[in-house]
């Protein structure tokens, strides 16, 4: 929900609409509205959607000249904020330690172009010293090709029209990306752009890779199981 109105001045048409929830990401926040500035002015909508940070990012961004979108905390709330308030025909929402390639733009209208295409995402690539990272985005990205499920790491597109239809985020603390593909993957099967985003392997290397890798295949196995949301956000804390 949307705690405050958002004054800003929109194209007449915006078909592109890219959705950014952060919270404390000050340290990030440079790089990433570095990255940001050129889609802004190229036309795209870029909303950064704060959950309440008390590290001055809203006045950041603000200050940069990007639209801040004051949202309550909790990753699908930010992220369905942000819809609500863009005007884009297509969402893209991106993490904040996440950066689009060249050509993203294209490859998202050339992916919902093709017939019954409705949502898609993109292969991963993750940032870091470990070797072991690239064996991670890989396998990442084979069972997202396998199994037609997203995560957010992904940098997850949407027609509206179909967010709206499966009713938008579901509001969990965790696997809010997977429950959303699962409903999404029911009106059509993804597009798997191959061109990769980069995304930081910080939490990977700050828990310990193989560590990650364990907790995370149990935190989904358990999922998938029904275990609810809310008790594995408990574990992955």
């Amino acid at each position: 929900m949307v705690r405050a109105a958002v004054a800003r001045s929109v194209p007449e048409r915006v078909t592109l609409s890219i959705i950014v929830p952060m919270l404390d990401e000050a340290a990030v926040l440079p790089a990433l509205l570095a990255h940001l500035a050129p889609w802004q002015a190229g036309g795209c909508e870029v909303l950064l959607v704060d959950g309440g940070s008390a590290d001055g990012s809203a006045a950041m961004a603000r200050a940069a000249g990007f639209t801040v979108v004051d949202a309550e905390r909790g990753r699908a709330r930010q992220m369905n904020a942000g819809a609500a308030v863009a005007h884009g025909e297509v969402l893209l929402f991106l993490h904040a330690d996440t950066q689009l390639p060249a050509g993203a733009g294209q490859a998202v209208r050339a992916a919902l172009a093709e017939a019954g295409r409705e949502w898609g995402r993109f292969d991963v690539l993750i940032t870091g010293r470990s070797p072991m990272l690239g064996v991670v985005a890989a396998l990442m990205n084979l069972r997202s090709r396998l199994t037609g499920i997203a995560t957010g790491d992904q940098a997850m597109f949407m027609r509206r029209e179909a967010l709206d239809a499966v009713g938008g985020f579901p509001l969990q603390p965790l696997m809010e990306d997977i429950e959303l593909s699962r409903r999404l993957r029911r009106r059509s099967r993804p597009a798997c752009v191959r061109l990769r985003v980069a995304t930081s392997g910080r939490r990977w290397e700050e828990r310990g890779v193989w560590r990650t890798i364990v907790l995370m295949w149990r935190l989904r196995w358990a999922y998938w199981r029904g275990v609810p949301a809310e008790r594995l956000a408990e574990a992955y804390r």
